[in-house]
């Protein structure tokens, strides 16, 4: 609530008391739609950077994407509620079927796109078997760091190579 500058200072507290009632009253899961609505919000992209024991990163080729930067890393968004760190292993579970272990701490985070916000998390396969979903996925691959694709976004490229990946 903006409370305009000419008032005196004891009406503002008076105002300012009666909106912190009003908003104590409203419940937290009002509050939280409230403030929501108020303030810009952000998605939360998880990205996995895994790698085999060859130190080589998966890249997937995406269909949905254009084919000048097809090739990207395993990921996508946030469910609501969701860890971050869960997050990656459902994507790379998703799109690859592949069980992944996660590291505890993301390798990066970064701003993305407009409102959207990336973490990258190193992953390590601990079970399954590739199986690519058809629907998103048209292609998957290991790639050594100095040998990655060309049809995949400068900053990607840029985000893969800044970080301080030792051997697997």
């Amino acid at each position: 609530m903006k409370i305009p500058i000419g008032v005196p200072r004891r009406a503002r507290g008076r105002t300012g008391a009666l909106a912190a009632a009003v908003w104590k009253r409203l419940g937290g899961r009002t509050q939280w739609r409230l403030a929501r609505f108020r303030h810009q919000t952000f998605l939360v992209y998880a990205g996995g950077i895994v790698r085999d024991e060859r130190g080589r990163i998966l890249l997937l080729r995406h269909r949905l994407w254009p084919a000048y930067r097809a090739w990207g890393l395993p990921g996508g968004y946030v469910d609501a509620g969701e860890r971050i760190e869960d997050a990656v292993a459902r994507e790379v579970r998703e799109e690859t079927a592949l069980e992944v272990a996660v590291a505890g701490r993301p390798l990066r985070l970064a701003g993305g796109f407009r409102h959207r916000v990336e973490a990258y998390y190193e992953a390590r396969v601990v079970g399954g078997l590739l199986e690519l979903d058809a629907a998103e996925i048209l292609e998957a691959r290991w790639f050594p760091l100095d040998g990655l694709p060309d049809e995949m976004s400068p900053r990607l490229r840029d985000v893969i190579l800044a970080l301080d990946l030792k051997p697997g």
